[in-house]
């Protein structure tokens, strides 16, 4: 319905929630652009209710608790929308998560409010409007050599770090998205692969809050290095684009050596971005084949079509329709507007996990073995991009690029 509107022309106020000082901070939260949040809230309210009817919800309980979840992810927006957190790398998903866990786990909630507490229907739908972001168009201008590093990346690293998680005795589900994270992209990636899987909402908190713990240090640390050890520009900067786990970050890093860095690393990060739609489509074919049913040999193709996740659907014709049937002019003037629809999906999903979780649950699982198994991936990624920035982006096999 979100796109469907985008395309006949509809275009949705969004809140912004950029701010570094107390006037900036005033402005984004002034009496318009409050009114404005709450009529989006209305309409997330009332575009989202028949779905959670159809899933069992009672109506009076999910249009009484939804404003109030609402209200969270909203505030976890402005925390992270401040000039140092967002340097920092640190995104809306861990303080919801966080707002969340402190409101079901020190203050209570009333079992009311639980009716609209929907981590999965909100993760699959803002999964849906993600796909009209990842369009086959722009892996053309991401630039072979980016697509090529990201590849390479992708392959090796999540295949190594299932294989250590494994070693490490996590289960299929936890490896899984674990991998995802490493190797693709952060916290989107794990929250793809969660959907397409149907995974445990818990392993995803973790998966994200770990992301965002070793996400900070490599921020410093990683351009010193670049600096310390003379690395070329563009290799630094690809080597930043396929470690760091969001856009933001790598800007960041990137800025920090040149404008050369900032600039491939983005490529980089970019390039690795795009392969989310294509993952997450083919985990949930392996993942649906790879689960016979109790008692069968082979899952037949009704039991199949019936654990396949059907928002991937959603996922690609939203993708090729904005790829192919979309004008062009219109797909480039509303990326930003559907990102921030997307946003609002994602943060409703982690605000709804926090107030579902025990903080227990987060620091008792498995015995810290997520953690080690999250660190050992992110090492081997960091060796093996580095080395794949020198070889490609290097002039070792292809010509140096200039940008």
């Amino acid at each position: 319905m979100f796109l469907l509107a985008v395309v006949l022309g509809v275009r949705l106020g969004l809140p912004g929630f950029k701010w570094s000082d107390q006037a900036s901070l005033a402005k984004i939260t002034a009496p318009a652009v409050l009114a404005q949040g709450g009529l989006l809230c209305l309409i997330y309210l009332g575009t989202s209710l028949p779905g959670a009817i159809a899933l069992g919800a009672s109506a009076a309980r999910y249009i009484a608790g939804f404003p109030i979840v609402f209200a969270i992810a909203w505030l976890a927006q402005i925390v992270a929308g401040h000039a140092t957190t967002s340097y920092w790398g640190i995104e809306y998903v861990i303080f919801a998560l966080l707002f969340g866990l402190t409101l079901s786990n020190v203050i209570g909630l009333p079992s009311w409010l639980m009716d609209a507490v929907r981590t999965e229907y909100y993760i699959k739908t803002g999964l849906v409007i993600m796909g009209a972001t990842i369009l086959f168009q722009d892996i053309v201008t991401a630039g072979a050599l980016g697509m090529m590093q990201a590849l390479m990346v992708v392959l090796v690293v999540w295949y190594f770090s299932f294989w250590f998680a494994k070693r490490l005795k996590l289960d299929d589900e936890f490896a899984v998205i674990l991998s995802s994270a490493v190797s693709i992209c952060g916290v989107s990636a794990a929250i793809a692969t969660c959907g397409a899987i149907h995974g445990d909402r818990r392993k995803l908190s973790y998966v994200a809050s770990v992301v965002l713990i070793v996400a900070v240090p490599m921020i410093v640390l990683q351009p010193w290095i670049i600096r310390a050890f003379h690395m070329p520009d563009a290799v630094g900067g690809a080597w930043l684009g396929g470690t760091l786990d969001t856009t933001g970050s790598v800007v960041a890093a990137g800025a920090l050596i040149s404008e050369t860095a900032m600039k491939i690393g983005t490529i980089v990060k970019f390039s690795q971005n795009l392969l989310i739609g294509f993952a997450a489509f083919f985990l949930s074919v392996w993942w649906t084949l790879r689960q016979p049913a109790e008692g069968q040999e082979k899952p037949s193709a009704g039991v199949i079509w019936e654990r396949f996740p059907k928002f991937v659907l959603g996922f690609v014709s939203a993708s090729l329709v904005f790829s192919f049937l979309v004008d062009a002019e219109v797909v480039k003037s509303t990326k930003t507007l559907i990102g921030g629809l997307r946003t609002w999906w994602f943060a409703l999903a982690f605000t709804s996990i926090g107030l579902e979780t025990k903080f227990t649950d987060l620091f008792a699982m498995e015995g810290g073995r997520p953690f080690l198994a999250f660190l050992g991936g992110q090492a081997v990624n960091l060796l093996w991009t580095l080395l794949l920035a020198y070889l490609i982006f290097g002039g070792v096999f292809f010509p140096a690029p200039v940008l």
